[in-house]
């Protein structure tokens, strides 16, 4: 143990890894212990609640209309297949390892600190940013329906936009603060709002299915797959895409090719169910539990938006789709504006759940990294009441509800996307290593066809990266760059790792033994 204590000290700890049996023995340690209240059916509910949101309300006509036509039904098969590929990955961390925190605690236990505090960063900023990208969009559909009623906001109060310039949102910042006060009272309280809500959500969403196949015209899907030409919209520099820069390829709209650019941009339809990951400690029997909440709720959603696309493409000519409201407004072509204001209710009170859930995800990551000493112990501490990481659930709800009342956000929307890929690739490079150090380990779940399916699924999650925007790894790099000096000036000394007892080097491989 000596030898291994001095490796670690020689690395300076950078490559320290926190034991499985640790991690689980933190989940017990008075004052920083969380409730177990939650079912399959309560994560499966809480996957849906957040993976059906501004995707399915917005994304399905932008990408029909602007890159792939009525093939954008193949467009989300295709990074549905990708989120597939991370979800069992993630199903078998979740399920070896049920402890707060998904991506950061799994990337602790088996690739060591350094990393860990990366992806733990990169979990910080992508669920801040979606949550707050979402209450703009909720509160754009609240405002929308209130201007339907004749009451109108000040445009002050209406947020920031292009057209009236700077401007605070009320909306969406009163949403930030009253969803952060849910989360404080109880994740069983939690669960009881989402699944009221998502009940609603996903009515509306069969109403879009049921009701708009009645309208669907076959002329309308010729062709099926639109030919392929160049996309001229893509920028230069900064603004162009990263594989365009690095090799010249120039991603193409329409066309088969087109189908896996729109990929790219409907996969932020489905970031959410990463997130059932997170409550893992707080679920009844996360072994069993977790991986039907992840798998369930990824397949419910990947059929709906299916179904969805195939409707609506149906339903209009893709070339005359609305880009803002592409479901209300392909009932309103066809005469009928009581299903369109049906579905624009059913958006507001859709998005509530979204929200709420990617607040949750962000403070249990939070918790866990304040957990294990690489930010401040005092945000981990528990309410003695509710068992909820209060503290933090506070702090970060009240800076979210900021960046979403003061910040114009449509620009940063893409930092989501690759931060939840960069995650999506570390997991599953996570489930190699700890399938080689620890095949000991009693799996849950277990992800089928390793080591072929962790590579395929970081492969996939890089392919679509690489089709962002230069920019948007430019900002990417620069928050990363910021999390690595709080970790090197804070982290790195508070870690409870530095503690003689707990820092550990991952064994060395048996490779006889290695599980495949």
């Amino acid at each position: 143990m000596s030898t291994q204590k001095q490796r670690v000290r020689g690395m300076d700890g950078l490559l320290r890894t926190k034991s499985v049996e640790q991690s689980i023995r933190d989940t017990e340690e008075p004052g920083h212990k969380l409730r177990k209240n939650l079912t399959a059916l309560d994560l499966t509910v809480f996957g849906i609640g957040v993976i059906i949101g501004t995707g399915i309300f917005v994304l399905t006509g932008q990408v029909a209309k602007e890159v792939a036509g009525p093939a954008v039904a193949l467009a989300f098969v295709a990074a549905g297949l990708v989120c597939a590929l991370a979800a069992l990955c993630y199903a078998e961390f979740a399920s070896t390892v049920p402890v707060a925190g998904s991506a950061y605690t799994f990337s602790y236990a088996s690739l060591g600190e350094l990393l860990a505090w990366i992806i733990g960063w990169d979990l910080i900023l992508e669920m801040a940013l979606a949550c707050s990208v979402v209450a703009v969009g909720w509160s754009g559909y609240v405002r929308s329906l209130l201007d339907n009623a004749g009451w109108h906001l000040p445009q002050a109060l209406s947020g920031t936009s292009a057209e009236h310039g700077f401007g605070f949102d009320l909306l969406a910042f009163l949403l930030v603060l009253v969803l952060t006060g849910v989360l404080v009272a109880g994740m069983k309280l939690s669960a009881r709002v989402t699944s009221v809500v998502v009940a609603i959500k996903v009515g509306v969403v069969l109403v879009v299915i049921i009701v708009g196949a009645f309208f669907i015209k076959a002329d309308n899907y010729k062709p099926f797959i639109p030919p392929a030409h160049e996309s001229s919209g893509e920028g230069s520099g900064l603004t162009a895409p990263l594989i365009q820069l690095l090799s010249g390829y120039t991603p193409s709209t329409f066309g088969i090719m087109g189908i896996f650019t729109a990929a790219a941009v409907v996969f932020f339809a489905f970031i959410g169910f990463d997130i059932v990951a997170t409550a893992a400690e707080e679920t009844k029997v996360p072994q069993r539990d977790v991986p039907r909440g992840i798998l369930g709720s990824l397949v419910i959603c990947t059929v709906l938006y299916v179904a969805v696309s195939i409707v609506v493409t149906g339903m209009q000519k893709y070339t005359e789709l609305s880009v803002e409201a592409p479901l209300a407004d392909a009932f309103k072509s066809q005469g009928h504006p009581f299903w369109a204001g049906l579905i624009g209710f059913g958006a507001a009170v859709g998005l509530t759940t979204v929200c709420m859930i990617l607040l949750l995800g962000q403070t249990r990551v939070f918790f866990a990294m304040s957990r294990d000493g690489l930010l401040p112990r005092t945000f981990s501490h528990v309410h003695p009441r509710f068992q909820t990481p209060a503290r933090s659930t506070v702090i970060l709800g009240v800076f979210v509800a900021f960046i979403a009342g003061f910040t114009s956000i449509s620009e940063l929307a893409e930092l989501v996307n690759i931060g939840t890929l960069f995650a999506f690739a570390v997991v599953a490079l996570g489930v190699l290593v700890l399938r080689r150090t620890r095949p000991d380990l009693p799996r849950g779940f277990r992800a089928p066809l390793v080591p072929w399916l962790p590579i395929v699924s970081v492969c996939a999650s890089l392919w679509l990266m690489l089709n962002l925007p230069a920019e948007t790894w430019l900002r990417f790099a620069i928050w990363m760059v910021l999390g690595m000096v709080i970790y090197f000036a804070y982290g790195r000394r508070n870690s409870r790792m530095n503690s003689a007892g707990d820092a550990e080097v991952p064994p060395e491989i048996p490779a006889a033994s290695a599980d495949r």
